[in-house]
């Protein structure tokens, strides 16, 4: 019988991986309830599978060392050993080793390091009865605290799925052909068009049934690229355990929304904004202990992750019941950064902003999690490349919310067609609130106004002139499409307006990345290329622009 082993070291990885992020999750949750006995169960069922995978495979070193692991678990099962903060930190440790020595071993490294002989070590110790000190985490310095409080939903158990798993960049390039398909159809109604008589119109019959065949087929290549959020919010669970616990805080994650599903696209590039998030949420928001028990409040501080679709977009909440915004200590930083002059009024919205510029930062000094003023700014340039917007809301004392709104996929896009300076653009249609016609008397060759719509001040940026187009010429009449900007609204002045449309985005290659004002490209039904446009950075210049000269 032949036997692939470079096919089953692949199976045995992608296992194992899958493996070790369930028994975090149940860790995490056993922490809290450990008379849990299908978490125990569940966590001795993923060490014994690893351990004897590695030993079909001859890692002898891994096999020891999951050997191990099963024993303490085994003890903890049989309640020789209680579960407690120790043996949990214990635990959490064997994952991170055994999440080095999986793939270490399986390219030929069957060795283990110092570190993670130590951490056997632990296990063994443990398991004997021998209570020991856990290893600290990097950077800790905390003395033993309680563990919070149980946490509903942190971790699920249920029957698995059949899956299959499959290479993003395959799912990537179906995508594309649909799109491509989609696009040659286009083309091809056009022609039939043209035919005349009774053979044309059964001709565009059989196209149009091809076509809502085509649109079945692409909206089954998106079901297929559709993941749920849940499994990387549970990754944060461990993060907001540690991160707290090293700095003499009390913190739990709660999750809602687990099942809300997103682009794997998308949910890939959440995973450092939301780090950075929760990091500032424990930095800044979440209390000391004693403190939070001094203003009335449960010493242990709540975040909570929630996830819903609201309008064909996916919006993603990180809240915490902590100390909120200091106004008055970010109107300070402002005026000393000269964001803001001193006589300048700004609103709660526009001031909450502020903290996304690169360098801004309230902390009194540099920590491993604050204080050199880039977190949030990377915050926002990673929401701004998924397209997205950010939304802060915070009261003093009670708490802050970070709400996150983004499209629920990177790949198409409803959008709206446009023309200015002969030239073809493609604008995001959930960003579109209006259009309006601009009064004759107003047309010219300035880049940027303000116009009265409804009795309040519309600020908008030409297209033509955004991306210097060399005619000079004035368009015998423009239009302003009214979008919505972070907390208010700007618009973009174009010659026409052509109507909705489905964007098949392409990337734009290397020479034209720092290109701004540009996300992308698509490929219209006649064959030719459109820019689809970065809003929000086309809005930002003008809204600051106007905001100046108002003050």
């Amino acid at each position: 019988m032949d036997f692939d082993r470079e096919k089953i070291v692949a199976s045995f990885l992608a296992e194992s991986e899958e493996g070790l992020d369930r028994t975090e999750q149940y860790l995490i949750a056993a922490e809290t309830d450990p008379e849990n006995s299908e978490l125990l169960e569940e966590m001795f069922r993923v060490a014994h599978t690893i351990k004897g995978n590695a030993a079909a495979l001859d890692f002898s070193e891994l096999t020891g060392f999951a050997h191990v692991m099963e024993d303490l678990l085994e003890a903890i099962r049989a309640h020789k050993v209680p579960l407690s903060h120790d043996v949990v930190a214990v635990l959490l440790h064997a994952v991170d080793a055994l999440r080095a020595l999986v793939p270490a071993a399986a390219e030929g490294n069957d060795r283990l390091s110092p570190s993670h002989q130590e951490v056997k070590r632990l296990m063994a110790s443990h398991a004997a009865g021998l209570a020991m000190p856990a290893l600290p985490s990097p950077d800790s310095t905390f003395a033993e605290v309680p563990s919070p409080a149980p946490v509903p939903g942190a971790a699920v158990l249920g029957s698995r799925s059949r899956t299959l798993r499959v290479d993003i960049e395959k799912l990537d390039e179906m995508l594309n052909l649909t799109g491509e398909i989609a696009i040659a159809q286009g083309r091809l109604r056009r022609m039939l068009a043209e035919v005349p008589g009774e053979q044309g119109r059964r001709l565009l019959d059989i196209q149009r049934e091809t076509e809502g065949l085509q649109r079945n087929l692409q909206e089954s290549v998106m079901g297929v690229r559709m993941v749920p959020v849940g499994p990387l919010f549970q990754q944060f669970a461990r993060s907001v355990r540690d991160i707290s616990q090293s700095h003499n805080k009390l913190a739990r994650l709660e999750i809602e929304g687990a099942e809300v599903e997103v682009d794997t696209r998308v949910l890939a590039n959440l995973k450092d904004p939301l780090l950075h998030m929760i990091r500032n949420a424990i930095d800044h928001g979440v209390e000391m202990p004693d403190v939070r028990h001094a203003k009335g409040k449960n010493p242990c501080g709540l975040l909570k992750l929630s996830a819903f679709h609201s309008a064909g977009n996916i919006v993603i909440q990180l809240s915490d019941d902590g100390a909120g915004f200091n106004r008055e200590r970010i109107l300070s930083k402002a005026r000393d950064l000269n964001l803001i002059s001193e006589e300048e009024r700004v609103s709660d919205q526009e001031l909450f902003n502020l903290v996304f510029t690169a360098g801004f930062s309230t902390a009194d000094h540099v920590s491993d999690l604050s204080g050199r003023g880039v977190g949030m700014d990377v915050v926002r340039r990673n929401i701004d490349l998924l397209r997205g917007t950010i939304e802060i809301r915070s009261a003093e004392d009670q708490g802050t919310t970070l709400c996150i709104r983004l499209p629920l996929t990177l790949a198409i896009i409803e959008g709206f067609s446009v023309v200015a300076g002969g030239e073809t653009y493609v604008i995001p249609l959930e960003l579109i609130k209006e259009c309006v016609e601009l009064p004759a008397d107003q047309i010219s060759h300035e880049r940027s106004g303000v116009i009265n719509l409804r009795n309040e001040p519309l600020p908008f940026v030409r297209l033509r002139k955004a991306f210097d187009c060399s005619d000079n010429m004035l368009p015998p009449r423009e239009n302003i499409v009214v979008l919505r900007h972070e907390d208010d609204f700007a618009g973009i002045a174009v010659d026409r307006l052509l109507g909705e449309c489905q964007a098949i985005i392409k990337p734009l290659s290397r020479l034209f990345r720092e290109v701004r004002g540009v996300s992308g490209s698509t490929i219209l039904d006649d064959g030719r290329v459109a820019l689809i446009l970065d809003v929000s950075t086309l809005l930002r210049e003008v809204v600051a622009e106007h905001t100046q000269l108002v003050s």
